[in-house]
């Protein structure tokens, strides 16, 4: 056997798939002759496994009940790896017909060479800096967290943690190789074992090809072939659990390797680091989640002190007719309640809908009528001040949203153009693609074609390429070779690059990052939206409370009365869900989707939640509520 690629999937079906095609083309194609495939599945529930067992039946694959994580998976396929050389890969990867056999010839005419990694490209065309990198010592890791890095980019010390004096295209021994494509000796990989399982992501790559070259070997970078690799599509990089999880293993790994003043050195920067970007990750999402709301609440507020005015001077001819404290504190209240209420309508979600603001100003305004008819007649000030206000309040927060998207802020812009796209392909798969964008209720302005032929005359060609948005790659007629260089030479023309996998009905692309298999937009009920999961956590609050106020009839007839009250806490606390589902990263749920059937027995499960977080809505939650309440 001569080269073992083991790959570990994580909910990222379609671009393993292509993984795969890419990986058995090296073998059909004659170009190297032995390969065996280990993918170790953990625990996705997107339909990876029921797809790996239907399209690629000789895949040697293991499945695990729970995500173990990174380097612990990957260690349960090297066990049984055989091959003279082993390949640990990421699914969100394309490789070049010929990068194995590159890779082994490498590997055959250096015998120092105990890692090595290739070249890395993204969706964009555009080369991965992570493809060669150095060690991480406290003063390289400073440059990297400081920013330096950017200011000095090819310096060899201040660059060093990607080794930014080495030209790209330059093959040269490194210090660390690429978790993505990492490719061992097995010489090495006898003498190093298996990876450290104290990762649980990041971190292992570094950790083991530092121990590689402990071990007395050489780690390489090889750029005459390269990968496509997508890049994290099911890692939010911004996010703190992904700052702590990156910058934890970098502790782990300096108590590792460093000691004395070193270890505590990096140990107090990497603390230092965490906190930082923790604090300026809070203060983003405070200001981010707070500047709209209170710039809508200056412009309702100013509005309705405006009418009060103009309404006391032609009413009552009088402009200090109502008094300071319906000023300072009525009127305050009416903005917060139109402005919350136009928050559960939906009005703060994106993209911007005026339905959505409108739906929310009339839910406000009709309770500012109601509780304006229960006040006492002598805190009844006015009915038209409530009603023009709140028109002024609707007519206000869509001019808001209009000047935002004037000045092009992040989210508020005007709906894009209809985009002008070209498919690379056959003529049976521009047809095949055609059908799919009518699927996914795409509208292009305008969907031109090109054979694999003329890719090259086009290319040369400024006046036929400026015209294109999107240019989609039929994966069946062209070769990840020639996808590769298509891109990397119109990298930088604002051209966006999808890849049509034959025989599934989708389009893959580097901008998908929400999901590992989302389209060109996401469907309009999951419970994963804005809308619903606001939806979601209001019923939980409401019900929490209902359940907590209602205990005195019905914590008696409960099945599980010491569950009940803390049940009830953690819900309102917004530990756990009254409803939970197998999707991983949500609230822990005090009843699963099996339990709307409770009588029932056997059912799919996997099935149940899929329907349940694809059609999401508050009344099934409700239902299985109902049907459960006394076994809370």
């Amino acid at each position: 056997m001569k080269v073992s690629v083991v790959i570990v999937n994580y909910n990222v079906k379609h671009f393993l798939d292509q993984c795969l095609v890419s990986v058995y083309d090296s073998e059909r194609g004659g170009v190297i002759d032995d390969i065996e495939v280990f993918v170790v599945d953990n625990n996705s529930d997107d339909g990876s496994v029921e797809m790996l067992r239907e399209k690629f039946p000789s895949v040697r694959l293991i499945t695990n009940k729970d995500n173990v994580g990174f380097a612990k998976a990957n260690n349960q396929a090297i066990r049984e790896c055989s091959g003279d050389y082993v390949l640990l890969l990421n699914p969100d990867t394309l490789l070049q017909t010929d990068t194995l056999l590159r890779c082994v010839e490498h590997f055959e005419a250096n015998e120092r060479c105990g890692g090595l990694t290739v070249k890395m490209v993204n969706g964009e065309g555009e080369y991965l800096k992570e493809s060669k990198r150095g060690f991480p010592t406290p003063a390289t890791s400073f440059y990297k967290i400081s920013g330096l890095i950017r200011l000095f980019p090819r310096h060899r010390r201040v660059a060093a943690y990607y080794m930014g004096h080495l030209s790209d295209d330059e093959e040269a021994p490194v210090d660390i190789l690429p978790g993505a494509f990492l490719m061992i000796r097995r010489a090495a990989l006898d003498k190093v074992g298996l990876l450290d399982e104290s990762y649980f992501m990041y971190g292992e790559d570094i950790d083991y090809s530092w121990r590689i070259k402990l071990a007395g070997f050489e780690n390489h970078y090889m750029p005459t072939t390269r990968i496509l690799h997508y890049k994290g599509e099911s890692t939010h990089r911004g996010s703190m659990n992904y700052v702590y999880t990156f910058y934890n293993a970098m502790v782990i790994f300096a108590r590792r390797y460093f000691s004395g003043r070193g270890a505590r050195l990096y140990m107090m920067l990497i603390q230092t680091a965490i906190w930082c970007r923790a604090f300026l990750a809070f203060m983003q999402r405070l200001v981010g989640r707070l500047a709209l709301p209170t710039l809508d609440f200056a412009v309702s507020w100013g509005g309705f002190v405006a009418i009060k005015y103009l309404w006391a001077s032609l009413w009552a001819s009088n402009v200090n007719y109502y008094p300071q404290s319906y000023t300072f504190l009525i009127l305050p209240l009416y903005s917060l309640l139109l402005l919350c209420s136009t928050f559960l309508g939906g009005g703060y979600d994106k993209p911007v809908r005026t339905g959505r603001i409108a739906k929310g100003i009339a839910l406000g305004t009709c309770l500012l009528l109601l509780f304006y008819s229960l006040l006492d007649e002598t805190l009844r000030y006015s009915r038209a001040i409530v009603l023009l206000g709140s028109l002024w309040t609707l007519a206000g927060l869509v001019a808001v949203r209009l000047l935002l998207g004037l000045f092009r802020v992040k989210g508020y812009a005007a709906a894009p153009r209809r985009r002008r796209y070209l498919v690379v392909g056959s003529p049976e798969e521009q047809a095949r693609v055609a059908a799919l964008f009518d699927t996914m209720d795409l509208t292009p302005h305008s969907v031109d074609t090109c054979l694999p032929s003329q890719v090259d005359s086009l290319i040369g060609s400024t006046a036929k390429t400026g015209h294109i948005d999107e240019m989609v790659f039929c994966s069946k007629d062209l070769s990840v070779d020639r996808i590769l260089d298509t891109m990397c030479v119109l990298r930088g023309k604002g051209i966006t690059f999808r890849i049509a996998p034959h025989g599934d009905s989708v389009l893959i692309g580097s901008k998908y990052t929400a999901t590992a298999d989302s389209l060109y937009g996401e469907a309009s009920n999951t419970v994963t939206s804005a809308t619903n999961r606001r939806n979601k956590r209001l019923f939980d609050i409401l019900t929490a409370i209902a359940m907590l106020l209602l205990s005195p009839l019905l914590f008696w007839p409960q099945q599980h009365k010491r569950r009940y009250f803390a049940d009830c806490l953690s819900v309102l606390r917004g530990r756990s869900s009254w409803v939970g589902y197998s999707t991983p990263n949500i609230r822990a749920g005090v009843f699963s989707t099996s339990d709307r059937f409770p009588k029932a027995k056997g059912l799919d499960r996997q099935r149940l939640d899929h329907n349940y977080t694809s059609d999401y809505h508050t009344s099934t939650d409700l239902i299985i509520l109902l049907r459960n309440w006394n076994r809370i």
